[in-house]
C-alpha cells in the first residue's frame, strides 16, 4: 500500500512539474522579448536562468535519488 501511495504522489508532482515548465516555455518567448525591450542582456540572463532551471530540477532529482 504505501508503494502505491508513493507512486502516485511522485505522478501528481511530476505532472504539476509538466504543466507548470510547460506554461513558464510557452509564455517565455514573450516575456524575454518584453524585457529584452528595457535590456538585452537582462533579457538573455533571464532566457539562460529559465532554461537552466529546467534542467536544473531534473539534475538535482538525480542526485538526490543517487544518495
Amino acid at each position: 500500500m504505501a508503494g502505491e501511495n508513493d507512486n502516485r504522489q511522485s505522478a501528481i508532482a511530476a505532472g504539476i512539474f509538466l504543466l507548470v515548465a510547460g506554461l513558464v516555455l510557452y509564455f517565455m518567448p514573450n516575456i524575454v522579448l518584453w524585457i529584452g525591450g528595457f535590456s538585452p542582456v537582462l533579457a538573455v540572463i533571464v532566457g539562460v536562468a529559465v532554461i537552466a532551471a529546467f534542467f536544473g530540477v531534473f539534475w538535482v532529482r538525480a542526485w538526490y535519488q543517487k544518495r
